[in-house]
């Protein structure tokens, strides 16, 4: 069974830094494009940014040279380093992957359970 779990959220006042991790395991071949999520209670899910199994990473507008998407195949993660944050930035985060198992009964979408961010002095 694949599972992704976040770590590294927690409370931090605003312009400071976090970094968020989402490590994969179970019978992976490979993770293909992952996403971070975050989510705000009454609101739509919104993704913050994304990375291909290559390695292009795209961001919203509203974290764009603030955030930064980056991945370790070899260990199965995929960061968010997050700098100057905001208090609008206060969210569970989630991350998202697309996997390819190695058989198909494990391939598929998968969501981690979230991490708490919160931005406040």
């Amino acid at each position: 069974q694949v599972q992704l779990v976040e770590s590294g959220g927690g409370l931090v006042q605003p312009g400071g830094s976090l970094r968020l991790s989402c490590a994969a395991s179970g019978s992976i071949f490979a993770i293909n494009a992952v996403g971070w999520y975050r989510q705000v209670p009454g609101k739509e899910r919104e993704l913050v940014a994304s990375i291909t199994s290559g390695g292009s990473a795209n961001y919203a507008d509203s974290v764009k040279g603030r955030f930064t998407i980056s991945r370790d195949n070899a260990k199965n993660t995929v960061y968010l380093q997050m700098y100057s944050l905001k208090p609008e930035d206060t969210a569970v985060y989630y991350c998202n992957a697309d996997v390819s198992g190695w058989s198909t009964s494990e391939s598929g979408n998968y969501w981690g359970q979230g991490t708490l961010v919160t931005v406040s002095s």
